[in-house]
């Protein structure tokens, strides 16, 4: 009987030392994958503010959190099952999905910059706005964020899936939950705190420190400024992410002088003492981003102006 229990108590440590491995795997892939994936993150966080916006204040978490169960939803139910099995069938197929998504946030981030440069035409949206109910615009408003959160998503799970594409599926599929777990639970936590900065502002304006109500009169002011900034990052960030995608799936196909020439801007910059890895990581951005641009108006101007074309004849 001793040497049974010495047996099996052998047998569980075995296998505790097999569970610790397996989610030291999980843990390192997952951080690995997740650092990758940041770029998208901040681009998911700084898009994401803009839907809550213009709703009385007791309806903005509320719909910052219905937009995150819907991140979840995308992340766990579709996102997540689909991965796994392009990775058990096609892995083949992941490189060129991800050139697709990078493609898209390109061509959104061309798009925003153009309507930022060029007048147009706003009064219809508006005018629809105002003909919807309360409730109707705030459902509205959810389902595009979620929308968009799907694109964000997707392309978050195919940059994680790409670098763990070489683990066994049990550690990809728990790598891959861990991931959109605390990448949403992330960056619906930071757009809460966004949404509602102007709030908290309001209430540390009415204490008794001075100190708390100067910071809370500056984090008021600071809202607009806020969004604004935010919009300029998401939109660069988008940039910098589909471009950089682009420039590496170009290079994964063996198409390499664009890919290249932004690895020789980089190391060029790179060479710059004592802060070479910013300015490096700088020029990196910066010309992933204008391949960003060029893709992105590349397929704007295919988009609008070729059916324009048409339409006058």
């Amino acid at each position: 009987m001793p040497s049974g229990l010495a047996a099996l108590l052998d047998d569980i440590a075995g296998i505790t030392k097999l569970a610790a491995a397996s989610l030291d795997d999980v843990s390192g892939a997952a951080g690995k994958a997740g650092v990758k994936a940041a770029g998208v993150v901040v681009d998911d966080t700084a898009v994401t503010p803009g839907y809550a916006m213009g709703f009385t204040p007791e309806r903005e978490l509320p719909i910052v959190w219905k937009i995150a169960v819907g991140s979840f939803r995308n992340k766990l139910l579709f996102l997540l099952p689909g991965a796994l099995i392009l990775s058990a069938f096609a892995p083949w197929a992941v490189t060129p999905i991800l050139m697709v998504g990078g493609a898209y946030l390109a061509f959104e981030a061309t798009e925003k910059i153009i309507e930022a440069f060029v007048e147009h035409e706003v009064a219809g949206d508006e005018a629809e706005d105002f003909a919807l109910s309360s409730a109707e615009l705030e459902t509205q408003k959810v389902n595009g964020a979620i929308r968009t959160d799907l694109i964000l998503s997707g392309e978050i799970m195919a940059i994680a899936l790409a670098d763990v594409a070489d683990k066994p599926l049990a550690i990809q599929a728990a790598a891959l939950a861990i991931i959109g777990v605390l990448l949403t639970v992330a960056v619906y936590g930071m757009v809460g705190l966004i949404v509602k900065m102007d709030d908290i502002g309001l209430h540390l304006a009415k204490g008794r420190s001075k100190a708390l109500q100067g910071l809370g009169r500056g984090l008021v002011k600071a809202m607009p400024v806020t969004m604004e900034a935010l919009t300029v990052i998401g939109t660069a960030a988008m940039l910098w992410v589909g471009g950089g995608i682009i420039v590496h799936g170009l290079e994964h196909f063996h198409l390499t002088p664009i890919p290249h020439w932004v690895e020789g801007a980089s190391h060029w910059a790179g060479q710059v003492p004592v802060v070479g890895a910013i300015t490096g990581w700088l020029a990196m951005a910066a010309g992933s981003a204008v391949v960003g641009l060029i893709v992105g108006g590349a397929i704007v101007g295919a988009i609008h102006l070729i059916p324009s074309k048409k339409a006058a004849h």
